[in-house]
């Protein structure tokens, strides 16, 4: 048994780096990816794991004597303009900036800008 396999089994970024450019590329005939049939690993096991999802309005620091001053009306003055992308974050990790937009009855974000899949690697560990 291959020991550093054992003692780390998350990949490292060159490992998903190439996962990814695999899996981006089109399926052979036999409908599996081409790492599946080398025997390598794939990246269809990690689809269904699920992510903490979150969109930023913007942030502010404030004293503890404010917060417990705090009631129904109280404002908080945060640190963006308005008008301003939001930021989305998927595990506390920045993805992408968007708009606030309505889909029925609820808050959604389109997004405007998302970060190279190059950069969301990097940030993995």
């Amino acid at each position: 048994m291959d020991t550093t396999t054992t003692k780390n089994s998350r990949p490292d970024p060159d490992e998903i780096k190439e996962l990814l450019q695999e899996t981006a590329k089109p399926a052979a005939k036999s409908g599996r990816a081409s790492s599946d049939q080398k025997g390598g690993r794939g990246l269809s096991f990690l689809y269904d794991i699920p992510l903490q999802i979150s969109v930023e309005v913007g942030r502010s620091k404030i004293l503890l004597r404010d917060l417990l001053k705090m009631g129904e009306g109280y404002v908080i003055e945060l640190d963006k303009l308005a008008g301003e992308p939001l930021d989305l974050y998927v595990n506390a990790k920045l993805i992408a900036k968007g708009e606030a937009v309505m889909v029925g009855d609820k808050f959604g974000i389109r997004l405007t800008d998302v970060v190279s899949t190059a950069d969301r690697i990097e940030n993995l560990g």
